[in-house]
């Protein structure tokens, strides 16, 4: 089938019509509301109508070969949106045809007419060809300059998909969100902190020789219907277990099962009644009965394994659970609410002072407070490391609290040895704690062992391949790295796949400022900043217009930043310490960073290596501020 002309639009069903001129997808004459994504996997199924389109052939033709993240959530995202417009049935489609684990056919009939001449079409000039149909129509020379970036860097990130990607050295496994039978959505809480619970005991049994998804990864799989082949290819895993919670009257009954994603075989399923009580047992039962039905690849290790890690302390109150399970709930949503989830497992530690997990809970909060501007570090951070040694003290095998502890060495105490340490130690003890790896590849990039830190990032990566902060954080690693046209291209696949995920925003201003690309930069900022803080967007104006010396725009923007910046919350002055760098205010700028460094501001984890402060390193004042913080390295990319 050859694709249908751009110059003609197509109309199927009754009343639809997409008009690839203009862009739309129209019913009964009236545009509908379908984002860019969804409207070029439309019209790609258009296009190859009757044929079948695989998820790769999607891939290339929006993002490129070799795309880093899992595009598939993507894919299924624009799909659902697809059929939601076209009111389609995915078990009785109409329109969409889904091929189980090949990829979807457009199998309704279309009557193609001319576009009416009054729809502008694209000007010849702003089109350039290429052997990716994806760079036809409408898309304009910039875009393609992006589009080429992606196809550059994401091959080094993700490497070949497919089945080779799902078959590795060491089988994975993922535990899929335990459902809430209770009938009550207020009860959530305790089916995802079993999840979560359930995650780190299967993570404990073999980490050498079984892997086990992260949490972040499997949560986007809550409430969700898709199919196991789908999950396994887009997780990268051989197995997954499925579960169920109800509780009643101080009691709970949890249904769970092993499923081989090859064949979709039940290896093994049982069902509980417990008292609640009885609830880390019953979470050490099923981990062994998983054990012994994957024991050829796990071995007689790992039952010893998850019995040393149940006895190592005693086994908390009915209560304190329960408040440990609220606060990790409330944790798990991040920035605003960590203040709610530290007075959680506040309460937990108050029934139960020897509840190791929920000071190591404790001491992660305080620790991410911290570093989110939520409250003074030198509050916060001897708080975080209390808590972090008490439950050590209660359960040296526990690798969160070396976490924390990481987090306070480098971010407060500017301790690199120390924070190293504790992050190696913390990957010791658990192979599969992907935010372990996460904080030591960052914690590698800020002392310049690049190559190292890509290393770290990948292992995050296979092990929480849907999360946009383990995505993002390695553009920030290829942002030090000075491979600015690979982090942009990270950047913009973090955006496609969440446009409301605020991490990526002044990280990809800066890429294009250094790359010299203003309006660019000044694009991210209209597009993605200014909805999600207005006064944060002056902030990032002020940067761009400094650095491309137009000093007038710079000093308003600067203007309005100061008068509406200070009903914001936190990172003010790391704003205003680039606004300083970017309009050659070095002594201000200078005087700032002596003030934050009195402070203990952790925005000195970067400054050895982070090229926002290469117009500075020439100041003697700046190589004081490096020689006080004792970096193990130096800077390898001076300006």
């Amino acid at each position: 089938m050859q694709p249908v002309p751009a110059q003609e639009s197509v109309r199927f069903g009754e009343d639809f019509e997409f008009d690839f001129t203009a862009y739309q997808l129209r019913r009964a004459g009236r545009a509908l509301k379908l984002e860019r994504i969804p409207l070029e996997i439309l019209r790609l199924l258009i296009e190859q109508r009757g044929e079948l389109v695989s998820r790769d052939q999607i891939v290339e033709r929006i993002w490129g070969k070799g795309v880093f993240l899992d595009t598939d959530n993507s894919i299924n995202g624009a799909i659902r949106k697809i059929r939601h417009a076209l009111r389609d049935d995915s078990e009785q489609p109409r329109f969409v045809l889904t091929v189980t684990g090949r990829g979807y056919r457009f199998i309704a009939q279309v009557a193609t007419e001319p576009v009416r001449p009054t729809v502008p079409t694209t000007p010849a000039s702003e089109i350039r060809t290429h052997k990716l149909t994806y760079a036809k129509g409408r898309l304009a020379l910039a875009g393609v300059v992006v589009f080429l970036a992606l196809l550059g860097s994401y091959l080094q990130w993700r490497g070949p998909r497919g089945t080779r990607d799902v078959y590795t050295a060491r089988p994975m496994l993922a535990v899929l969100p335990f459902q809430n039978l209770t009938g009550d959505p207020n009860q959530d809480y305790f089916s995802d902190g079993l999840t979560e619970e359930m995650l780190t005991q299967l993570g404990n049994l073999d980490p050498d020789h079984l892997g086990v998804i992260a949490r972040t990864s499997v949560m986007h799989y809550k409430g969700s219907q898709a199919p196991l082949d789908q999950i396994g290819r887009e997780l990268g895993v051989q197995y997954v277990i499925e579960g169920s919670v109800r509780q009643d009257a101080g009691r709970v009954r949890i249904s769970a099962q092993l499923i081989q994603i090859k064949d979709q075989s039940h290896l093994w399923a049982r069902q509980y009644d417990r008292e609640r009580k009885d609830l880390l047992a019953l979470q050490s039962e099923v981990a062994e009965k998983i054990a012994d039905e994957i024991r050829l690849t796990l071995g007689d290790r790992a039952r010893a394994n998850i019995r040393h890690r149940t006895t190592t302390s005693a086994p908390p109150s009915n209560e304190a659970y329960d408040l440990y399970l609220k606060g990790l709930y409330i944790w798990n949503k991040r920035q605003q609410w960590l203040p709610e989830a530290a007075k959680y497992f506040q309460l937990a530690i108050a029934k139960d002072p020897n509840y190791a997990p929920a000071y190591a809970g404790l001491a992660n909060t305080y620790g991410l407070m911290s570093t989110e501007f939520e409250g003074d570090p030198n509050e916060l951070m001897p708080k975080a490391r209390a808590a972090a040694l008490r439950a050590l003290q209660i359960d040296e095998g526990l690798p969160q609290p070396h976490t924390a502890l990481a987090l306070v060495a480098e971010s407060y105490d500017y301790d690199w040895q120390t924070a190293e340490r504790e992050l190696r130690r913390a990957i010791e003890l658990d192979g599969n704690y992907a935010t372990a790896h996460q904080w030591y590849g960052e914690y590698l990039s800020w002392v310049g062992r690049f190559e190292e830190a890509l290393s770290e990032s990948e292992q995050a990566r296979k092990l929480d391949p849907l999360s946009l902060i383990v995505a993002s954080d390695r553009g920030a690693v290829l942002y030090r790295a000075r491979q600015y046209e690979a982090a942009i291209a990270q950047f913009r696949a973090v955006l496609d796949m969440d446009p409301g995920f605020t991490h990526p925003y002044s990280y990809l201003v800066m890429c294009y400022v250094k790359t010299g690309r203003f309006t660019d930069a000044l694009d991210v900022i209209n597009r993605y900043v200014r909805p999600t803080s207005v006064p944060w967007a002056f902030g990032e104006e002020a940067v761009v217009y400094g650095y491309s010396d137009r000093k007038a725009e710079a000093e308003k923007a600067l203007a309005e930043f100061e008068s509406l910046g200070r009903t914001e919350r936190g990172g003010a002055e790391s704003v205003r310490l680039q606004i300083y760098i970017a309009t050659r205010r070095n002594h201000q700028a200078i005087g700032l960073l002596q003030k934050l460094f009195a402070e203990h501001s952790h925005i000195f984890t970067s400054l050895q290596t982070d090229p926002t402060y290469d117009p500075l390193r020439s100041d003697p004042r700046f190589q004081d501020l490096l020689r006080h913080l004792k970096f193990p390295q130096t800077i390898i990319g001076a300006p």
